[in-house]
């Protein structure tokens, strides 16, 4: 019988795969109330830390989309005042025109 060739491409195993030799963590059975509550707080506040951080940035980007055309105008009608106080100042300046 003649041996044939594989296909060119076929998948093969490169990584020896062994069982996890860690230990598990305990049955929720064989914590005490504390401990379970202490755990679930734990996750509670890492959940509430991220979502509060996501509230608070949406809020701030909205406020300042809000805010940035009146802030704009603000300082546009600075810098105008300025330059004109500025050009009447200079010696021999003209008037308005």
């Amino acid at each position: 019988m003649a041996r044939r060739k594989p296909p060119r491409f076929v998948p093969t195993l490169t990584e020896v795969v062994r069982p996890a030799t860690e230990p598990r963590p305990a049955p929720a059975s064989d914590l005490s109330q504390e401990q379970i509550v202490e755990k679930v707080m734990q996750r509670v506040d890492l959940i509430l830390e991220r979502r509060l951080r996501e509230a608070i940035a949406a809020a701030v980007l909205e406020q300042t989309r809000s805010i940035a055309p009146m802030l704009r105008e603000e300082i546009e009608a600075v810098v105008r005042e300025s330059v004109a106080r500025a050009c009447a100042d200079e010696p021999g300046a003209r008037g308005p025109t």
